[in-house]
């Protein structure tokens, strides 16, 4: 878009803080080369376009806005004069695409010097060559350092989650071991048993009904109802009374294992019914092993079923088969996130479920969320455990508005309002030297904001803290970048200081409207 162009006075650019140390030549060249124009109320140019032109307000109103999702979302808006936007970034050249990370709309006439993308660049290279290597040293030297230090909290957290994977296993693992171990024993013991039966003065008939009892035991162990302690209390006082009253020894050592089994005294009384009362005792022994037996196999089972299942979770997690961009069901990734991660989670923080199962699929990069459900569960857990170390960790879904919404919510110690604007900042941490790199939660704003055309954002008081990611759902082009390589589609770094929200919310878009940049993208800052 372009305005109606006006006289250049060197005198009048002169006066604005980015000009005021030039020479009457240099501003005269300025004023050659760039020029004057009036905008109407209306854009100036919209984010996405080739980046032609840096502009500086000379008077008038402009307001920032940038894509999130299918929204705009407005990031800046001020009458100061001097602010600058535009091509901030020319002087890198080819290096970095040069687009407009933002669009800029003026609510009334307004007047700005505009100069060529490549009059600027080339007044930068000219004027001010040791600035313009200074600038660019420190724009790819921190994109190269951040590279490095994500690849690193990548590697740190792949770590934490091995650890809490292994730790996880080793239970389930360990009880097949012991359970296998002790069904070694019970065998031997029922083959040496079924020997003493078999030399016994025992008929055919009665060995088929000891043969169809365990059977049916068998059956009854594999459908055994669950008892509260006070009910299993009250069968194992009643199944002892009985083995002794019938003759059999350490009656009271059998009873536990029969009530695990879902056995009563009516079992017992089939039983005594089936044989002679001077084979009972052995048949009783003998059906114990078969309980016993059933029992470890269960044991047995659901030990390798745990294994099998925290094995599927961590594929859900990594998404090692599956494709990079599709539709997902957040839940499916929330849930393997929080399984994966409870070990570090661990007792003392107590993990509730709110998700709204009727929200819709979602268009997203799986692996890539569940990294940023891995960043905000270690956080709020960190924030729990500088609390006092117990609380709750909610996780919540719902729809909002046209899109998905999906909070941790955690009762730790809260984010002062002081830093809050600074959290999605990359390097900046709260945790000690050497515990944390500061880049947890601005990989986070990247795979959610640059990759999936969301928000992230954090509201925070003592006791309730709320990082809330919202997903859009439909569908946009997928963005082959990695997130950790966003800047490298951008003009350059980072904003400057965020301003002081109108309410307790955080995000990564504002900028800070008394500063000088002001109006300039907080994509396009130098870092």
């Amino acid at each position: 878009m372009s305005g109606r162009r006006m006289p250049c006075s060197p005198g009048e650019i002169g006066k604005l803080f980015l000009f005021e140390k030039l020479t009457p030549e240099q501003l005269g060249r300025l004023c050659a080369e760039g020029r004057v124009e009036l905008f109407d109320p209306g854009p100036v140019y919209t984010e996405g376009e080739d980046a032609t032109c840096f502009y500086v307000m000379l008077e008038g109103t402009v307001v920032l806005t940038r894509r999130v999702g299918g929204d705009e979302v407005e990031t800046n808006r001020t009458s100061q004069r001097g602010v600058y936007a535009g091509a901030m970034q020319a002087y890198v050249g080819d290096r970095v695409p040069q687009v407009y990370n933002n669009s800029m709309r003026v609510t009334e006439p307004t007047r700005f010097f505009v100069l060529p993308a490549d009059t600027f660049a080339a007044v930068m290279r000219e004027w001010f060559p040791m600035a313009v290597h200074l600038l660019e040293g420190l724009f790819f030297g921190s994109k190269n350092t951040q590279r490095a230090i994500g690849q690193r909290e990548r590697l740190l957290a792949l770590g934490s989650l091995s650890a809490g994977l292994t730790h996880e296993l080793n239970n389930p693992a360990a009880a097949a071991v012991r359970a296998t171990s002790t069904l070694r024993e019970r065998v031997a013991k029922m083959r040496h048993k079924l020997a003493v039966i078999a030399e016994g003065p025992f008929s055919r008939d009665v060995l088929a009904g000891l043969i169809e009892i365990q059977e049916r035991t068998a059956e009854r162990v594999a459908k055994a109802p669950s008892l509260s302690p006070l009910e299993a209390a009250d069968r194992e006082d009643a199944l002892g009374d009985w083995l002794e009253d019938h003759g059999i020894e350490q009656g009271w050592r059998l009873a536990p294992t029969f009530v695990q089994a879902g056995l009563d005294t009516e079992w017992l009384e089939q039983v005594a019914a089936a044989v002679d009362a001077e084979i009972l005792p052995g048949a009783v022994g003998w059906l114990n092993y078969t309980v016993e037996t059933e029992l470890l196999m269960n044991e047995i089972a659901d030990s390798t079923a745990r294994i099998s299942h925290l094995v599927d979770a961590a594929k859900q997690y990594a998404q090692l088969d599956r494709a990079p961009h599709r539709t997902v069901d957040v839940h499916e990734l929330l849930d393997s996130t929080l399984l994966m991660l409870s070990g570090k989670i661990g007792p003392r923080i107590a993990v509730v479920k709110d998700y709204d199962r009727t929200v819709p699929r979602v268009p997203a990069y799986p692996a890539e969320l569940n990294q940023v459900w891995t960043n905000l569960i270690d956080n709020a857990v960190g924030a729990v455990n500088d609390a006092g170390g117990e609380g709750t960790l909610t996780v919540r879904t719902a729809l909002h508005h046209d899109r998905l919404l999906v909070e941790f919510r955690d009762t730790g110690s809260g984010i002062a309002p002081e830093i809050r604007e600074r959290v999605f900042d990359p390097f900046f941490t709260t945790k000690p030297v050497g515990e944390g790199t500061g880049l947890g939660l601005d990989i986070s704003w990247r795979i959610v904001v640059d990759k999936h055309h969301g928000s992230l954002q954090v509201e925070s008081v003592p006791g309730d803290t709320r990082f809330q990611v919202l997903l859009p759902l439909t569908a946009t082009d997928p963005d082959q970048a990695d997130p950790a390589d966003a800047a490298d589609a951008a003009d350059a770094g980072r904003p400057a200081e965020p301003a002081e929200p109108a309410a307790p919310t955080a995000s990564k878009d504002p900028t800070d409207p008394t500063e000088p940049t002001d109006p300039t993208d907080p994509s396009e800052e130098p870092v």
